[in-house]
C-alpha cells in the first residue's frame, strides 16, 4: 500500500497478469472472453501475481484456475500492458495488467466461480463484447501482432 498527498487516503496498487488466448488460425481463429460474476463485465483471464511467481506463471495459473485450461503455448514476443484505476470501498486502486499471447487446442472451459459465462469468439464479436476500452485495445494488439506475424 502506498500513501498518497494526504495520510488517511490511501492508494492501493494492484499487478496482475492474464493472457489473450486464442484457439484456430486465420479465419477461424476464436479469443477467448470471460464474463466477471461480479459486475458483469467481459474480460480476458487475468490475476494477481503472486509472491515468487513471474508474470508469465501467473498468467497461466490464473488461466488455469479461471478456465481449467491447462494446455497453453505462450506466443514469443508478445507482451502488452493496460492501466486503470477504480475506487473499491472507498480506496482508490491503480491497477496493471500484463497479457501475454497464448494459443491452445483445449477449448472446453470449467469456469471458476468468479465467472458467469464464456465464450470463444471472432476478433469482431470478441471486440463488441469486451466491456472496457483498454481491455479491447490489448485484443487489437494481439490481432494485429497475429496478422503480422
Amino acid at each position: 500500500m502506498t500513501t498518497r498527498s494526504r495520510s488517511t487516503d490511501a492508494l492501493v496498487r494492484e499487478y496482475c497478469a492474464g493472457v489473450v488466448l486464442y484457439s484456430g488460425e486465420g479465419k477461424n481463429r476464436r479469443y477467448l472472453i470471460l464474463r466477471h460474476r461480479n459486475g458483469g463485465h467481459w474480460s480476458l483471464p487475468k490475476g494477481h501475481i503472486e509472491p515468487g511467481e513471474s508474470e508469465e506463471e501467473a498468467a497461466l495459473r490464473e488461466m488455469r484456475e479461471e478456465t481449467g485450461i491447462c494446455h497453453v503455448e505462450i506466443v514469443p514476443g508478445f507482451r502488452a500492458a493496460s492501466h486503470y484505476s477504480f475506487s473499491r470501498r472507498g480506496v482508490p486502486v491503480e491497477k496493471e495488467v500484463v497479457y501475454f499471447l497464448g494459443r491452445t487446442e483445449e477449448t472446453d472451459v470449467r469456469l471458476s466461480k468468479e465467472h458467469a459465462d464464456w465464450r470463444w469468439a471472432e476478433y469482431d464479436e470478441a471486440l463488441r463484447t469486451l466491456t472496457y476500452d483498454d481491455t479491447r485495445q490489448v485484443l487489437r494488439q494481439a490481432e494485429e501482432w497475429l496478422k503480422s506475424s
